[in-house]
């Protein structure tokens, strides 16, 4: 009963997003007709293209945990190389771990960010089957995350500032990443991206999974875009665990509070960067003209923080987040 109530508000949630896309292609296209038409009738179209804007506008503002999850996982939201493309220059990308392969699945490099040197780390999915094949559909192996840390101790040998860009379901679970050392890999990064001595700012663009988006979210300030999310575990996992029903997705994704929104409330992000109306998917140059005036002012202000600071400020950030007790002897 309840698969099927979640249905029934899926599926008006779908109508009603396609009557607002219906409704912005019908004012286009009266636009377009009324070509240069008198000012009173451009007044009228314009009033109603702003009461469509707003109509999409509450119609995303409202949207419950599972519904920005399926956002956040939209195959034409901004990744990595988008974000590169608008706001870093000079980027240089550089393969490998020295050790085994390349994992296409991460993207690390060597950029200009405003003009200043910086290192680019981040995950890559793909927008078609070829390319989500040859990315591994954006889930790191062990040599992906060896990489990563490569660039980002190369960034902090030459004092660069590191700028990371998260959006995995997780780290790949195969037997071939187990054997080369999965679990090390990403505990390495945890230890070694708490104590370089560089600022190091986190973006969650999509889905932060798990461990995969950990593994490079050790960071000074931890951003997290308006539909975006982040948590220990999909929803679908944490229903087949807790219920034994991957139905029970929607339930699952109110309960372990993974918003944007929640995560500040928890203490677990720091920002929450607005995207443009209907998404970061319908324009990809917005939503990186919105993240560069956040990165440019945390940037700022953490240049000009000594690096002692600097250093015991990320620690304490991580260790005071979720809750310990000291049970009693005996």
């Amino acid at each position: 009963m309840r698969t099927k109530e979640k249905d029934k508000v899926e599926k008006r949630q779908a109508e009603r997003q396609k009557v607002i896309e219906h409704l912005e292609k019908d004012v286009e296209e009266l636009r377009r007709l009324s070509g240069n038409g008198d000012g009173e009738a451009d007044s009228e179209l314009e009033r109603i293209r702003q009461q469509v804007a707003e109509l999409r506008r509450d119609f995303y503002i409202h949207l419950g945990p599972w519904q920005r999850a399926q956002i956040a996982r939209h195959q034409q939201r901004p990744y990595t190389l988008d974000y590169v493309n608008y706001l870093f220059t000079d980027f240089m990308e550089l393969h490998g771990d020295r050790g085994f392969a390349d994992d296409k699945a991460i993207v690390a490099g060597l950029a200009k960010y405003r003009g200043r040197p910086v290192a680019v780390v981040g995950h890559q999915k793909g927008r078609d089957t070829k390319q989500r094949l040859a990315r591994n559909f954006g889930q790191p192996k062990p040599e992906g995350y060896r990489k990563a840390l490569r660039v980002m101790q190369l960034a902090a040998k030459f004092g660069r500032p590191i700028l990371s860009f998260v959006d995995t379901q997780g780290a790949y679970p195969g037997i071939d990443a187990e054997e080369r050392g999965q679990g090390e890999a990403i505990a390495r990064n945890l230890r070694e991206m708490a104590r370089l001595p560089v600022p190091i700012i986190v973006t969650v663009t999509g889905e932060g999974g798990s461990g995969g988006a950990l593994a490079i979210a050790i960071g000074d300030k931890v951003n997290i875009l308006e539909n975006s999310f982040y948590s220990v575990i999909s929803p679908e996992g944490c229903a087949s665990i807790i219920w034994r029903d991957a139905t029970k997705a929607e339930t699952a994704a109110a309960a372990m509070k993974i918003t944007a929104k929640d995560l500040k409330d928890l203490g677990i992000v720091d920002e929450i960067v607005p995207e443009p109306d209907g998404g970061a998917h319908t324009d990809h140059e917005g939503a990186a003209r919105l993240l560069d005036d956040v990165l440019d002012r945390q940037l700022v202000a953490l240049t000009n923080e000594p690096v002692r600071v600097l250093l015991a400020l990320r620690y304490e950030k991580f260790r005071k987040m979720g809750q310990f007790f000291d049970l009693p002897n005996g």
